[in-house]
């Protein structure tokens, strides 16, 4: 998609997989058009998603089996009674978990796949649109990777029969027995396709743009690693991955962040004109989204590459990247770069040259620099999206009740001098006036595009805070919204905002 003539506009972050729901987890139902009718009602113009994919490690999204899958916990089971594939007690019997806060990953687990496996034999495989799906080979490695999966009891194919772990010599009576099951994974794909695009049309008839989420790094145990280690990743002389992924010491931690995901050999992937990379955006671009955020957008001028035998990330090294090369052709669509971490001019190059926005977090704006390019009074232009803070960061409320009275302080004195200067009402006699503050502060901004985690727009405090980088809990991933949060009047209150400073 060509990107939109420069405009100033305002959004909510919300995960799919945080919205009410009475199936365990957020689905593209009818919670998610109720958020888009209460996106509509505030004036937002943006819903920024996380990735899509199927999660991994840690239930990270981050962490996916596959570079393009869809997370098939995110299909709605309503919608498939609907189309008369379930019935109502094949679904609503099954206890999806005790708390509607919180995500039960291990109950999707158990019965997700059993319920969509009851509509997948309802199904009617002579249905012409899924027939040209399957004639396109659309999710075929993907469904025959799941199916291998499966086989080893969801095993990482490291540990795997060999004959298996080669995808060139798979035997032909396993490929022949399990061309149905092979399908039904490929069915799951189908369904959340047909689902997203329903909600996308929806969300584009009530002028709203849904921003997506690309990591840069695919899971050690995924469909690429297995089938196209030798094409894209870096490999010692036994053909096991020779660096990993991550960042070195910053703001999220002290120790950096280990990652462990396979780094990319771009010399091979620069041979090939970077071709699998521009086919992975094109398709997120034409397919999925309407803007798509790249993460860890640095990581294309230089990224930080760690020893496999590393016990933290402090002993790795920077490498080059394939620069603004492999962006060739894509210099108008749009795309948003997440460039935090440790930017140098390299990274300010890449940015200029691909013309992309950058990210501005107002939490990371409290360094006692004067100078912070996160504060609003510093942005250069308005080519950037600001944020009250990310998906890695504590909620607003938390950041703010979490301070020292004397770093409170000097935080209360910039930020009133930040809303003196942009004429903006400094009110913090509450912590939802403070917050409320910190909001308006970034609407009135030169900055083209605002975007307010949900969290933040409700006030919540640290047990609403959706991941903390470099750890595994049940806390991470999980936090999900419910029906009476979107009750009150802050949708009036948003409005009212964008109205204000032309969103």
């Amino acid at each position: 998609m060509q990107k939109e003539q420069k405009n100033r506009r305002a959004g909510i972050l919300m995960p799919v997989s945080s919205l009410p729901s009475a199936q365990g987890i957020g689905t593209l139902g009818k919670g998610a058009y109720a958020f888009v009718d209460w996106l509509h009602a505030a004036g937002m113009r943006v819903w920024q998603v996380l990735p899509l994919l199927p999660t991994g490690y840690g239930d990270s999204p981050y962490q996916s089996c596959a570079s393009d899958a869809l997370n098939y916990y995110f299909i709605d089971f309503e919608l498939l009674e609907k189309d008369g594939l379930l019935t109502s007690a094949e679904y609503t019997e099954i206890n999806w978990g005790e708390d509607p806060r919180r995500v039960d990953y291990g109950r999707l687990f158990q019965y997700k796949i059993s319920v969509l496996e009851k509509a997948f034999d309802r199904f009617d495989e002579n249905n012409t649109e899924w027939q040209a799906f399957l004639e396109k080979a659309d999710y075929r490695d993907f469904g025959l990777f799941m199916t291998l999966k499966r086989k080893f009891f969801y095993a990482p194919w490291t540990e795997w029969e060999k004959i298996y772990q080669d995808p060139k010599s798979l035997p032909e009576d396993f490929l022949n027995e399990s061309a149905r099951e092979i399908r039904f994974w490929q069915f799951t794909q189908f369904l959340f396709l047909r689902q997203w695009r329903a909600l996308m049309n929806y969300a584009h008839e009530h002028g709203i743009l849904i921003m997506g989420d690309m990591p840069i790094y695919v899971s050690e145990d995924s469909v690429e690693t297995w089938k196209y280690r030798d094409e894209l990743f870096m490999l010692d002389k036994k053909g096991r991955l020779a660096l990993r992924a991550g960042v070195p010491p910053d703001a999220f931690s002290e120790d950096g962040q280990l990652w462990g995901n396979p780094i990319y050999d771009w010399k091979k992937l620069k041979a090939d004109g970077y071709g699998w990379w521009k086919r992975r955006i094109r398709y997120a671009l034409e397919t999925q989204f309407d803007i798509v955020r790249i993460d860890h957008f640095r990581a294309f001028d230089r990224f930080y590459a760690i020893p496999e035998s590393a016990e933290t990330a402090k002993e790795g090294e920077w490498m080059d990247g394939p620069k603004a090369e492999l962006f060739k052709g894509f210099e108008n669509s749009a795309i948003v770069a997440e460039d935090l971490g440790v930017i140098d001019d390299g990274v300010r190059e890449l940015l200029k040259a691909t013309g992309y926005p950058g990210m501005k977090v107002f939490e990371f704006a409290f360094d006692g620099n004067p100078d912070n390019e996160y504060l609003p009074s510093n942005f250069q232009d308005s080519n950037c999206v600001a944020y009250t803070g990310t998906h890695d960061n504590d909620t607003l409320r938390a950041f703010i009740e979490g301070m020292e009275r004397v770093e409170r302080k000097e935080f209360e004195s910039v930020l009133e001098e930040e809303c003196l200067q942009a004429d903006v009402p400094y009110l913090t006699e509450t912590i939802k006036e403070e917050c409320e503050t910190v909001i308006e502060l970034l609407m009135s901004s030169k900055a083209d595009t605002v975007i307010v985690p949900m969290q933040d727009v409700l006030c919540m405090g640290s047990e609403a805070r959706l991941n903390a980088p470099s750890t595994v809990s049940g806390q991470n991933w999980t936090f999900r919204f419910v029906e009476e949060d979107f009750k009150c009047r802050k949708a009036a209150w948003l409005k009212e905002l964008t109205e204000r400073y032309h969103r």
